[in-house]
Protein backbone atom coordinates (compact mmCIF):
# COMPACT_ATOMS: atom_id res chain seq x y z
CA UNK A 1 0.00 0.00 0.00
CA UNK A 2 2.83 2.38 0.91
CA UNK A 3 4.62 1.72 -2.39
CA UNK A 4 1.39 2.25 -4.28
CA UNK A 5 0.84 5.62 -2.58
CA UNK A 6 4.47 6.52 -3.19
CA UNK A 7 4.03 5.69 -6.87
CA UNK A 8 0.96 7.91 -7.12
CA UNK A 9 2.79 10.81 -5.46
CA UNK A 10 5.76 10.31 -7.76
CA UNK A 11 3.42 10.42 -10.75
CA UNK A 12 1.86 13.66 -9.53
CA UNK A 13 5.29 15.23 -9.04
CA UNK A 14 6.41 14.04 -12.46
CA UNK A 15 3.33 15.55 -14.07
CA UNK A 16 3.87 18.81 -12.24
CA UNK A 17 7.51 18.88 -13.32
CA UNK A 18 6.49 18.25 -16.93
CA UNK A 19 4.03 21.16 -16.75
CA UNK A 20 6.73 23.47 -15.39
CA UNK A 21 9.08 22.37 -18.14
CA UNK A 22 6.42 23.15 -20.75
CA UNK A 23 5.66 26.56 -19.25
CA UNK A 24 9.18 27.54 -18.24
CA UNK A 25 9.27 30.29 -20.86
CA UNK A 26 6.30 32.14 -19.39
CA UNK A 27 6.17 31.30 -15.69
CA UNK A 28 9.03 32.96 -13.88
CA UNK A 29 7.72 32.97 -10.32
CA UNK A 30 5.33 30.48 -8.75
CA UNK A 31 5.47 27.71 -6.15
CA UNK A 32 7.50 24.69 -7.22
CA UNK A 33 7.63 21.12 -5.86
CA UNK A 34 10.00 20.74 -2.88
CA UNK A 35 10.84 24.43 -2.89
CA UNK A 36 12.32 25.62 0.43
CA UNK A 37 13.46 29.17 -0.29
CA UNK A 38 11.61 32.37 -1.06
CA UNK A 39 10.69 33.00 -4.68
CA UNK A 40 13.19 35.02 -6.76
CA UNK A 41 12.72 38.77 -6.25
CA UNK A 42 11.52 40.93 -9.14
CA UNK A 43 10.82 44.13 -7.20
CA UNK A 44 12.98 46.34 -4.96
CA UNK A 45 10.73 45.53 -1.99
CA UNK A 46 11.12 41.79 -2.44
CA UNK A 47 14.89 42.16 -2.83
CA UNK A 48 14.99 43.89 0.56
CA UNK A 49 12.76 41.20 2.06
CA UNK A 50 15.14 38.49 0.83
CA UNK A 51 18.13 40.40 2.23
CA UNK A 52 16.38 40.75 5.60
CA UNK A 53 15.48 37.06 5.57
CA UNK A 54 19.12 36.19 4.88
CA UNK A 55 20.24 38.40 7.77
CA UNK A 56 17.82 36.65 10.13
CA UNK A 57 19.05 33.23 8.99
CA UNK A 58 22.63 34.24 9.81
CA UNK A 59 21.62 35.50 13.26
CA UNK A 60 19.48 32.44 14.04
CA UNK A 61 22.24 30.08 12.89
CA UNK A 62 24.84 31.83 15.05
CA UNK A 63 22.56 31.70 18.11
CA UNK A 64 21.75 28.01 17.59
CA UNK A 65 25.42 27.10 17.16
CA UNK A 66 26.36 29.08 20.28
CA UNK A 67 23.67 27.39 22.37
CA UNK A 68 24.62 23.96 21.00
CA UNK A 69 28.33 24.54 21.80
CA UNK A 70 27.38 25.77 25.30
CA UNK A 71 25.26 22.68 25.96
CA UNK A 72 27.98 20.31 24.75
CA UNK A 73 30.61 22.08 26.86
CA UNK A 74 28.40 21.85 29.97
CA UNK A 75 27.68 18.17 29.33
CA UNK A 76 31.40 17.39 29.02
CA UNK A 77 32.80 19.75 31.64
CA UNK A 78 30.15 19.43 34.35
CA UNK A 79 28.93 15.83 34.20
CA UNK A 80 29.08 13.73 37.36
CA UNK A 81 32.37 12.03 36.53
CA UNK A 82 34.24 15.19 35.47
CA UNK A 83 32.84 17.31 38.29
CA UNK A 84 31.83 15.13 41.25
CA UNK A 85 31.56 18.12 43.61
CA UNK A 86 29.32 20.75 41.97
CA UNK A 87 29.57 24.42 42.77
CA UNK A 88 27.06 25.93 45.22
CA UNK A 89 26.99 29.25 43.36
CA UNK A 90 23.44 30.60 42.95
CA UNK A 91 24.08 34.05 41.43
CA UNK A 92 26.55 35.65 39.05
CA UNK A 93 25.92 39.34 38.49
CA UNK A 94 28.07 39.67 35.39
CA UNK A 95 26.47 36.63 33.74
CA UNK A 96 22.93 37.74 34.59
CA UNK A 97 23.57 41.22 33.18
CA UNK A 98 25.09 39.70 30.03
CA UNK A 99 22.21 37.33 29.28
CA UNK A 100 19.82 40.27 29.66
CA UNK A 101 21.74 42.89 27.68
CA UNK A 102 22.92 40.69 24.79
CA UNK A 103 19.39 39.63 23.67
CA UNK A 104 18.29 43.29 23.82
CA UNK A 105 21.22 44.29 21.60
CA UNK A 106 20.35 41.50 19.14
CA UNK A 107 16.70 42.62 18.99
CA UNK A 108 17.69 46.25 18.40
CA UNK A 109 20.06 45.10 15.67
CA UNK A 110 17.13 43.25 14.03
CA UNK A 111 14.62 46.06 14.61
CA UNK A 112 16.52 48.76 12.70
CA UNK A 113 16.43 47.07 9.25
CA UNK A 114 12.96 45.70 10.05
CA UNK A 115 11.44 49.15 10.61
CA UNK A 116 13.28 50.49 7.57
CA UNK A 117 11.80 47.69 5.44
CA UNK A 118 8.28 48.24 6.82
CA UNK A 119 8.51 51.94 5.97
CA UNK A 120 9.75 51.14 2.46
CA UNK A 121 6.87 48.70 1.89
CA UNK A 122 4.23 51.06 3.22
CA UNK A 123 5.33 54.26 1.49
CA UNK A 124 3.94 54.45 -2.03
CA UNK A 125 6.16 56.54 -4.32
CA UNK A 126 4.52 59.84 -5.36
CA UNK A 127 2.76 59.91 -8.74
CA UNK A 128 2.57 56.15 -9.51
CA UNK A 129 2.65 55.29 -13.22
CA UNK A 130 -0.39 53.00 -13.03
CA UNK A 131 -3.24 52.40 -10.59
CA UNK A 132 -5.19 49.14 -10.50
CA UNK A 133 -8.24 48.42 -8.38
CA UNK A 134 -8.41 44.82 -7.08
CA UNK A 135 -11.81 43.87 -5.64
CA UNK A 136 -11.96 40.54 -3.82
CA UNK A 137 -15.14 38.52 -4.20
CA UNK A 138 -16.16 34.99 -3.29
CA UNK A 139 -14.19 33.53 -5.01
CA UNK A 140 -12.54 35.55 -7.76
CA UNK A 141 -11.03 38.97 -8.36
CA UNK A 142 -12.45 41.94 -10.23
CA UNK A 143 -9.89 44.38 -11.64
CA UNK A 144 -10.33 47.94 -12.87
CA UNK A 145 -7.90 50.38 -14.49
CA UNK A 146 -9.19 53.85 -13.45
CA UNK A 147 -6.81 55.64 -15.79
CA UNK A 148 -8.18 53.69 -18.78
CA UNK A 149 -11.77 54.81 -18.67
CA UNK A 150 -14.28 52.14 -17.65
CA UNK A 151 -11.98 49.18 -18.13
CA UNK A 152 -13.12 46.47 -15.70
CA UNK A 153 -13.01 42.67 -15.83
CA UNK A 154 -13.31 39.56 -13.68
CA UNK A 155 -10.42 37.13 -13.21
CA UNK A 156 -11.31 33.54 -12.34
CA UNK A 157 -9.28 30.38 -11.90
CA UNK A 158 -8.90 28.06 -14.87
CA UNK A 159 -10.27 24.56 -14.48
CA UNK A 160 -7.73 21.74 -14.67
CA UNK A 161 -8.45 20.87 -18.30
CA UNK A 162 -8.28 24.49 -19.42
CA UNK A 163 -5.10 25.10 -17.42
CA UNK A 164 -3.43 22.09 -19.05
CA UNK A 165 -4.37 23.33 -22.54
CA UNK A 166 -3.04 26.81 -21.76
CA UNK A 167 0.10 25.35 -20.13
CA UNK A 168 -0.72 27.20 -16.94
CA UNK A 169 0.11 25.79 -13.48
CA UNK A 170 -2.79 24.04 -11.78
CA UNK A 171 -4.81 26.22 -9.36
CA UNK A 172 -2.79 29.33 -10.32
CA UNK A 173 -3.70 30.14 -13.92
CA UNK A 174 -6.63 32.49 -14.59
CA UNK A 175 -8.79 33.33 -17.59
CA UNK A 176 -8.05 37.07 -17.50
CA UNK A 177 -4.64 37.96 -16.03
CA UNK A 178 -3.54 41.43 -14.93
CA UNK A 179 -1.13 43.23 -17.29
CA UNK A 180 1.39 45.81 -16.07
CA UNK A 181 4.38 47.50 -17.76
CA UNK A 182 7.89 46.64 -16.66
CA UNK A 183 9.92 49.14 -14.57
CA UNK A 184 6.83 51.18 -13.69
CA UNK A 185 5.44 51.97 -10.25
CA UNK A 186 2.06 50.23 -9.94
CA UNK A 187 -0.32 51.18 -7.14
CA UNK A 188 -2.87 48.57 -6.04
CA UNK A 189 -6.09 49.79 -4.44
CA UNK A 190 -7.86 46.79 -2.94
CA UNK A 191 -11.15 46.23 -1.15
CA UNK A 192 -13.55 43.37 -0.49
CA UNK A 193 -17.08 42.94 -1.76
CA UNK A 194 -18.23 40.41 0.84
CA UNK A 195 -15.60 39.12 3.29
CA UNK A 196 -11.93 39.89 3.92
CA UNK A 197 -9.61 38.72 1.14
CA UNK A 198 -5.91 39.41 0.62
CA UNK A 199 -4.10 40.32 -2.61
CA UNK A 200 -0.67 38.69 -2.49
CA UNK A 201 2.08 38.00 -5.03
CA UNK A 202 5.22 36.55 -3.36
CA UNK A 203 7.68 37.50 -6.12
CA UNK A 204 6.60 41.14 -5.71
CA UNK A 205 6.81 41.12 -1.90
CA UNK A 206 3.18 42.28 -1.84
CA UNK A 207 0.39 41.18 0.53
CA UNK A 208 -2.47 43.53 1.33
CA UNK A 209 -5.84 42.69 2.90
CA UNK A 210 -8.98 43.52 0.91
CA UNK A 211 -11.43 44.63 3.60
CA UNK A 212 -15.12 45.38 2.85
CA UNK A 213 -15.90 49.06 3.30
CA UNK A 214 -12.26 50.08 3.22
CA UNK A 215 -9.69 50.77 0.47
CA UNK A 216 -6.15 49.62 1.25
CA UNK A 217 -3.15 50.66 -0.81
CA UNK A 218 0.08 48.90 -1.73
CA UNK A 219 2.57 49.07 -4.59
CA UNK A 220 5.23 47.29 -6.57
CA UNK A 221 7.72 47.95 -9.35
CA UNK A 222 8.47 44.81 -11.34
CA UNK A 223 11.92 44.94 -12.95
CA UNK A 224 11.69 41.76 -15.04
CA UNK A 225 9.20 40.76 -17.70
CA UNK A 226 7.36 37.50 -17.19
CA UNK A 227 4.34 35.87 -15.58
CA UNK A 228 3.98 35.94 -11.80
CA UNK A 229 1.47 34.12 -9.64
CA UNK A 230 -0.13 34.68 -6.26
CA UNK A 231 -3.22 33.70 -4.32
CA UNK A 232 -5.74 35.11 -1.91
CA UNK A 233 -3.91 34.92 1.43
CA UNK A 234 -6.80 35.42 3.83
CA UNK A 235 -9.20 32.59 4.67
CA UNK A 236 -12.37 33.73 2.89
CA UNK A 237 -14.66 30.73 2.70
CA UNK A 238 -15.09 27.29 1.17
CA UNK A 239 -13.32 28.08 -2.13
CA UNK A 240 -10.52 30.15 -0.63
CA UNK A 241 -7.92 27.86 -2.23
CA UNK A 242 -9.33 28.55 -5.70
CA UNK A 243 -8.79 32.31 -5.91
CA UNK A 244 -5.45 32.76 -7.71
CA UNK A 245 -3.76 35.89 -9.01
CA UNK A 246 -1.84 36.06 -12.28
CA UNK A 247 0.17 39.13 -13.28
CA UNK A 248 1.91 39.52 -16.62
CA UNK A 249 4.76 42.03 -16.67
CA UNK A 250 5.37 43.18 -20.24
CA UNK A 251 7.12 45.93 -22.17
CA UNK A 252 5.51 49.36 -22.58
CA UNK A 253 4.65 48.64 -26.21
CA UNK A 254 3.05 45.30 -25.40
CA UNK A 255 1.14 46.84 -22.48
CA UNK A 256 -0.30 49.59 -24.69
CA UNK A 257 -1.27 46.98 -27.26
CA UNK A 258 -3.04 44.90 -24.59
CA UNK A 259 -4.70 48.01 -23.13
CA UNK A 260 -6.17 48.99 -26.48
CA UNK A 261 -7.56 45.50 -27.01
CA UNK A 262 -8.80 45.25 -23.41
CA UNK A 263 -10.73 48.50 -23.65
CA UNK A 264 -12.76 47.04 -26.48
CA UNK A 265 -13.21 43.64 -24.86
CA UNK A 266 -13.76 44.47 -21.19
CA UNK A 267 -14.91 48.09 -20.99
CA UNK A 268 -17.61 48.25 -18.31
CA UNK A 269 -20.92 49.91 -19.06
CA UNK A 270 -22.33 52.27 -16.47
CA UNK A 271 -20.86 53.95 -13.42
CA UNK A 272 -18.82 52.62 -10.54
CA UNK A 273 -20.21 49.41 -9.12
CA UNK A 274 -21.74 49.12 -5.65
CA UNK A 275 -18.58 47.58 -4.19
CA UNK A 276 -16.44 50.60 -5.07
CA UNK A 277 -19.12 53.08 -4.04
CA UNK A 278 -19.65 51.38 -0.66
CA UNK A 279 -15.91 51.52 0.05
CA UNK A 280 -15.63 55.16 -0.97
CA UNK A 281 -18.50 56.24 1.27
CA UNK A 282 -17.06 54.68 4.46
Amino acid sequence: MFLKKLGVRAGVLAGTAALWAASAGSALAAPRPWEMNLQPAVTPVMEDIRDFDRLLIYIITAICLFVLALLLWIMVRYNKRANPTPSKTSHNTLLEVAWTIVPVIILVFIAIPSFRLLYFEGTIPPHPDLTIEAIGKQWYWTYAYPGAGKLRFDSQMLQDADAAKAQEPRLLGVDNPVYVPVNKVVQIETTGADVIHSWAVPAFGVKMDAVPGRINHTWFKATKEGTYYGECSELCGAAHAFMPIEVKVVSDAEFQKWLAAAKKQYSAKGSLDSTRMAALTK
